[in-house]
């Protein structure tokens, strides 16, 4: 026997309507401070999902003289971010005359990132260049602005997998009788080009190329080399 049940008493499927303008285009950053230079690698494919949107898509921007900026995350709150990061730097510079200094380039992301702490920029950031005294430096941060200096990190999607790598060969962690000499920055340069080799074949979403940029008090250099582009 049918049961009529009045329209205003039928039951309907529960809609859930959600905002997240957020995407994760992938992507991997690694930096190294030595005695008196720094070493910034990241590959260069920009992805979302399975689809690959660029293969040539660097993740690491030359903001001053003495430092660099490497950012992973939403690509279009990394180009909104830069964008702004460029012009207080281009007004500190008419203002006072010369380039920020690396260590208050840091202090003014943290200031940025935390300033929109309630809609944040979904970017994972990076600095490192050399600071006031000559020696290398390295700032990891989070999406909302509280930063630390490190002698090395890694972030991105690749991150668990380098971080163990970086921790055991730079931080000597899990080993005994070794002698922690500092590291040339052929070495460094050649450690981090083989971490993104080995990277590249567990994370589909970094590949295709590693830029790898050496900082020092003479200036950067930058060089490119391939990765796997399956």
């Amino acid at each position: 026997m049918a049961v009529l049940v009045d329209e205003p008493y039928k039951v309907h499927p529960t809609l859930e309507h959600r905002f997240f303008p957020y995407s994760q285009n992938g992507g991997s950053v690694v930096a190294v401070a030595g005695e008196d230079f720094a070493v910034v690698g990241c590959d260069t494919r920009l992805s979302e999902g399975y689809s690959i949107l660029s293969r040539d898509v660097s993740k690491v921007r030359k903001m001053t003289k003495s430092g660099l900026l490497g950012c992973v995350g939403f690509h279009g709150d990394v180009l909104t971010l830069t964008k702004m990061l460029e012009s207080r730097l281009k007004q500190y510079k008419h203002t006072h005359g010369k380039d920020m200094s690396c260590e208050a380039m840091a202090q003014m992301l943290s200031a940025t990132l935390y300033y929109r702490r309630f809609f944040p920029y979904w970017v994972y950031n990076m600095v490192a260049g050399v600071d006031n005294s000559g020696k290398g430096c390295v700032f990891s941060y989070d999406p909302v602005g509280s930063y630390e200096r490190e002698s090395y990190r890694a972030c991105g999607s690749a991150s668990a997998i380098i971080q163990p790598l970086l921790d055991n060969q730079l931080g000597y962690k899990n080993q005994s009788n070794v002698d922690p000499t500092p590291l040339s920055r052929d070495r460094v340069s050649k450690m981090v080009r083989d971490i993104f080799a080995a990277a590249s074949e567990r994370d589909i979403y970094t590949g295709d190329e590693v830029e790898i940029s050496v900082i020092d008090k003479n200036g950067v250099e930058t060089h490119r080399f391939p990765l796997r582009s399956d």
